[in-house]
């Protein structure tokens, strides 16, 4: 019986609000477009935030309510006595974080009646269908597609109401606007529990003395519902946003880098080609035999050279290359007006200024074992470094201290 009753009452809402009323929707839809320019402005100012969302599809961002709770007119009856409770059902878009549209129906529970109007033959005795926006306050700034515990806003929008009477008075048709606030608690990303106060205005009700649309409290109800959104379809997702010459600047970054990189990896190729000759010539270094160098002056005066070797890097005289400055230590000892020069010199291998360090330490290496081991006075010895060597075409053999006899 309900069913039918409702279907009934359907087609009268479509019967009459059409037949009646639609000569006033230019009236009406005129003050709709004052309520609602707030939402508009939000509109605007939500798609200029700091972030952009990406752009989403018709099926992401919905949601569908279901709520329940009271009606009761704003003047002239009284509040409580006179409240009815209502059942609400809603479907919601949004187009940007902030600003949503939607479509809601309302219906007032046949439970009592207000001054002046009889119940109703059926289960309803009011029904409300209509178009709305929305504004979510909480995101309109910072980041918009954060995910937030609480939000509130505002929610404006117009569409048809009837009546359902019985007895003389037919059920008559009325264009509303209908204003109000939400406060949401998020409680998951799919699920909402609403609280909606609002106001709907009969701006059109054919009963009425005058013709002209106005938003009069005796004309008006109260609505407070509670319900509960579940949310479908992806959600927003923000992205930075980035400038042309933002994104000029990072490509020159990237492309340096990489020229960077090139460098790196054909600098460390050239490293690796070099440790192998190195290693090489550090093998045959190994397994060579120390030249003895002797140099005539012209004018027939004793003039003995003896080379010290060393391993790369080092200032260490080796046990293979002690015979030599044994050689030295003995002839200084059978001649005792002699002296000896000691020049240090490294190959080419490395840092320049290590090297010079480490031509002087090999020259004093020498000199340290010539005083100690072999008691040789310091004044018959002069040691110093040459620096970078070019002695022998090898170059692993400049790594080398050359020790001058001298004989009065």
């Amino acid at each position: 019986m309900y069913l039918t009753l409702f279907v009934k009452n359907i087609w009268n809402f479509i019967e009459y609000g059409l037949t009646l009323y639609f000569e006033k929707l230019i009236i009406c839809l005129s003050l709709i477009k004052k309520l609602t320019f707030g939402l508009i402005v939000g509109f605007c100012a939500a798609t200029a935030a700091g972030q952009a969302y990406e752009r989403p599809s018709f099926s992401d961002n919905w949601n569908v309510g279901l709520s329940v709770g009271a009606t009761s007119p704003v003047k002239g009856h009284g509040f409580v006595h006179n409240a009815r409770f209502t059942v609400g059902l809603d479907l919601e878009k949004h187009l940007t974080p902030a600003f949503g549209i939607g479509a809601e129906a309302l219906f007032g529970v046949n439970t009592s009646r207000w001054p002046g109007h009889l119940h109703s033959a059926t289960a309803f005795d009011m029904s409300y269908l209509g178009a709305y926006g929305s504004l979510d306050f909480m995101r309109l700034g910072g980041k918009p597609c954060a995910r937030r515990l609480f939000s509130m806003g505002l929610k404006a929008g117009g569409g048809w109401g009837h009546d359902f009477m019985s007895g003389n008075v037919p059920g008559h048709s009325f264009f509303a606007t209908k204003a109000g606030l939400f406060f949401n608690f998020n409680f998951s990303p799919r699920f909402t529990v609403s609280l909606s106060p609002s106001i709907l205005w009969n701006l059109s009700d054919s009963r009425s003395s005058t013709s002209s649309a106005s938003f009069n409290g005796r004309r008006a109800a109260f609505s407070l519902q509670a319900g509960l959104k579940y949310h479908f379809g992806r959600q927003f997702e923000c992205v930075a946003i980035y400038d042309g010459a933002q994104i000029d600047a990072l490509n020159g970054q990237i492309n340096n880098l990489r020229a960077d990189l090139d460098k790196s990896v054909a600098a460390v190729k050239a490293a690796e080609e070099r440790s192998s000759r190195l290693a090489a010539q550090l093998e045959a270094c190994r397994n060579s035999k120390p030249e003895i160098v002797k140099e005539i002056t012209v004018d027939n005066r004793l003039n003995t050279i003896l080379d010290v070797f060393f391993m790369l890097g080092s200032s260490t005289v080796t046990a293979d290359q002690m015979p030599n400055v044994e050689r030295i230590a003995a002839y200084l000892k059978n001649h005792p007006e002699a002296t000896v020069v000691i020049k240090g010199y490294a190959s080419r291998d490395g840092n320049r200024a290590f090297n010079e360090r480490l031509a002087a330490l090999r020259a004093e290496s020498v000199k340290t074992l010539l005083i100690k081991r072999y008691h040789i006075v310091p004044s018959r010895i002069e040691a110093s470094g040459a620096g970078i060597g070019d002695l022998f075409e090898e170059d692993s053999w400049n790594r080398v201290s050359v020790c001058t006899l001298h004989n009065k």
